[in-house]
Protein backbone atom coordinates (compact mmCIF):
# COMPACT_ATOMS: atom_id res chain seq x y z
CA UNK A 1 0.00 0.00 0.00
CA UNK A 2 2.73 2.48 0.94
CA UNK A 3 5.27 1.01 -1.48
CA UNK A 4 4.06 3.25 -4.30
CA UNK A 5 4.58 6.51 -2.39
CA UNK A 6 7.23 8.82 -3.74
CA UNK A 7 8.58 12.20 -2.67
CA UNK A 8 5.68 14.17 -4.12
CA UNK A 9 3.12 12.14 -2.22
CA UNK A 10 4.93 12.70 1.06
CA UNK A 11 5.23 16.41 0.32
CA UNK A 12 1.49 16.66 -0.32
CA UNK A 13 0.73 14.80 2.91
CA UNK A 14 3.01 17.16 4.85
CA UNK A 15 1.32 20.22 3.32
CA UNK A 16 -2.13 18.88 4.22
CA UNK A 17 -1.00 18.17 7.79
CA UNK A 18 0.43 21.68 8.01
CA UNK A 19 -2.84 23.17 6.78
CA UNK A 20 -4.98 21.09 9.13
CA UNK A 21 -2.98 21.49 12.33
CA UNK A 22 -1.15 24.77 11.73
CA UNK A 23 2.52 25.56 12.13
CA UNK A 24 2.24 26.43 15.82
CA UNK A 25 0.75 23.07 16.85
CA UNK A 26 3.05 20.82 14.80
CA UNK A 27 5.89 20.62 17.39
CA UNK A 28 3.47 19.58 20.13
CA UNK A 29 1.84 17.07 17.79
CA UNK A 30 5.21 15.57 16.84
CA UNK A 31 6.24 15.43 20.50
CA UNK A 32 3.03 13.60 21.40
CA UNK A 33 3.46 11.10 18.58
CA UNK A 34 7.07 10.48 19.59
CA UNK A 35 6.11 9.94 23.21
CA UNK A 36 3.33 7.53 22.22
CA UNK A 37 5.68 5.53 20.02
CA UNK A 38 8.26 5.40 22.82
CA UNK A 39 5.65 4.06 25.26
CA UNK A 40 4.43 1.53 22.72
CA UNK A 41 7.97 0.34 22.05
CA UNK A 42 8.72 -0.16 25.75
CA UNK A 43 5.48 -2.08 26.25
CA UNK A 44 6.13 -4.33 23.26
CA UNK A 45 9.72 -5.05 24.27
CA UNK A 46 8.89 -5.96 27.88
CA UNK A 47 5.53 -7.80 27.80
CA UNK A 48 6.59 -10.28 30.49
CA UNK A 49 6.83 -7.53 33.11
CA UNK A 50 4.19 -8.22 35.79
CA UNK A 51 1.22 -5.88 35.99
CA UNK A 52 1.07 -3.67 39.09
CA UNK A 53 -1.02 -5.18 41.86
CA UNK A 54 -4.16 -3.31 42.87
CA UNK A 55 -4.47 -2.40 46.51
CA UNK A 56 -7.61 -3.75 48.27
CA UNK A 57 -9.01 -0.22 48.56
CA UNK A 58 -8.54 0.44 44.83
CA UNK A 59 -11.27 -1.97 43.69
CA UNK A 60 -14.26 -0.17 42.19
CA UNK A 61 -17.72 -0.82 43.57
CA UNK A 62 -20.06 -2.52 41.05
CA UNK A 63 -22.92 -0.35 39.87
CA UNK A 64 -26.44 -1.72 39.48
CA UNK A 65 -27.62 -1.94 35.86
CA UNK A 66 -29.60 1.01 34.57
CA UNK A 67 -33.09 0.36 33.38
Amino acid sequence: MFANLNGWHLLIVLVVVLLVFGATRLPALARGVGQSLRILRTEVVAPDRPAPEAAPGDVAEPHPPKG
